[in-house]
């Protein structure tokens, strides 16, 4: 067997989204599995949409999931010269021809058509045949260039993932593979790159099913090795529908931003129709050791981001704390926020964690031991009781002499309700309140012995009456 050589080949009209990068994920993970090569190709021949800051941001994508390549990127507008070559070839051939009919002539023909109930399709008056007299070429009229498809028999091939695929070649017209200004079209520029880098497996998006049968034609008329292919299915987000640019996939950079882990969401792209028994957490390292083809599901994934939020926080957990707090340092310093006095970061980390399923939501958690809290008003005024205030004045008094750790002020506090008569949460949320302007905190106590003597007294003195 060949040595496996798989591609990702973005365009590069937008970022990258949960959909390419799943792709870009089968693709290295094959490639890595097999210890074989896998090649970045950057299909730009789009000009009017494709854009460098495009190109970037699929480059950023690919970097943030750890999805290095082993060959490229490579650029098909610097390959214009290889396609053009290629098509003089098939021209010499006899297997493309130069097309001179027109725009209007199309649409004509698509209008006749239509009326007839056939399928839009065109006809072949410029192909050559054999005793086929051709027109003589109209004067002005710029020609494209067609492949010239085979007529009988099928198109087939044994798609890893759906099965056995059949076209009959009478449903293919004659593509373009030149347009009149001589620039190769996607189809053609394709083949050439599977055939030029080797490739030897084709994983993509099973939106590409129908160029498929194009594509081996075209291979098979260059003399080429054909790929196999492994057509995924589409992702379908929480609501159901379809997974686009348009439809809820965001950018893969958009989840760094969000807070989630390089690493969950890699587990969770690896789930998105792949599966390795009932394994829902795995490394990179077992991923790669157990991914196949045999196991993806020929049915459309669904996305779930309560499912990524849940494998998130399982991530986060399990990183070690000063990693964590690293990441976490780093998000409160873009907040122009200082974690570098006061209390100690990976103290706070750990104490918030447990309830925090993004790096976004524990740097929201953390962020009041290094800010100064405002307590909304009407929080203040739905917790300080006139019941409270005696209760809180007496514990304030005590925090300045308790021993500062957190069995010690769990003391104090309960030595306070217990004095005044009082149910815990008669004292907890008030001081939640005054203390972090939250009412859902970690235990009280370690959270006051990381908010400091000197600033809980400072608040609560603020607070009581």
């Amino acid at each position: 067997m060949k040595p496996v050589r798989t591609r990702f080949a973005p365009s590069p009209t937008g970022y990258l989204h949960i959909g390419g990068a799943r792709t870009a994920l089968f693709s290295w993970a094959f490639a890595r599995r097999h210890r074989g090569t896998f090649i970045l190709r950057i299909e730009d021949t789009d000009v009017a949409r494709s854009t460098p800051e495009a190109v970037q941001a699929i480059l950023d994508g690919m970097q943030w999931l750890g999805l290095n390549h082993d060959e490229g990127p490579f650029y098909q507008m610097q390959r214009m010269e290889r396609y053009k070559e290629a098509i003089q070839q098939m021209l010499a051939n006899g297997t493309a021809y130069y097309c001179y009919t027109t725009r209007e002539e199309l649409d004509t023909l698509r209008a006749e058509q239509e009326v007839r109930k056939e399928k839009p399709r065109y006809d072949g008056r410029w192909r050559p045949e054999p005793g086929k007299k051709l027109p003589t070429p109209p004067a002005g009229v710029p020609a494209v260039i067609r492949f010239k498809n085979p007529k009988d028999g099928v198109v087939a091939w044994d798609d890893q993932v759906k099965g056995r695929i059949e076209f009959a070649n009478s449903e293919l017209d004659d593509l373009i593979i030149a347009r009149a200004d001589g620039t190769p079209t996607y189809n053609f520029c394709v083949c050439i790159d599977d055939w030029d880098m080797g490739i030897t497996h084709v994983i993509r998006g099973d939106d590409h099913v129908n160029n498929t049968p194009r594509q081996i034609n075209i291979l098979q008329a260059l003399g080429a090795d054909i790929p196999q292919y492994a057509h995924l299915s589409m992702i379908l987000g929480d609501d159901g529908a379809k997974l686009s640019k348009r439809h809820g996939a965001v950018s893969v950079m958009q989840y760094d931003d969000d807070g989630f882990l390089q690493e969950a969401v890699i587990n969770y792209l690896a789930r998105l129709g792949w599966s390795h028994g009932d394994e829902e957490i795995f490394s990179r390292e077992q991923f790669v050791e157990w991914f196949d083809l045999d196991h993806i599901t020929a049915s459309a994934a669904q996305f779930n981001t309560e499912k990524l939020l849940w494998l998130n926080q399982l991530y986060m957990k399990q990183m070690p704390v000063t990693e964590l707090a690293i990441k976490i340092k780093a998000r409160l310093t873009a907040r122009n926020i200082n974690t570098d006095t006061g209390t100690n970061l990976e103290q706070a980390v750990t104490l918030y964690v447990d309830r925090c399923n993004t790096l976004n939501v524990l740097a929201d958690a953390v962020e009041i031991f290094y800010t100064h809290v405002t307590p909304n008003p009407d929080l203040l005024a739905q917790h300080l009781s006139d019941e409270a205030q005696p209760a809180l004045a007496d514990f304030a008094a005590g925090l300045a002499n308790v021993a500062w750790e957190a069995p010690a002020i769990n003391a104090l506090i309960k030595e306070t309700v217990t004095q005044h008569g009082l149910k815990m949460p008669k004292l907890a949320m008030p001081l939640r309140a005054i203390l972090t302007g939250q009412t859902q905190t970690p235990s009280v106590d370690a959270v006051i012995v990381l908010i400091g003597r000197e600033k809980a007294m400072a608040a609560l003195a603020q607070n009581i009456k």
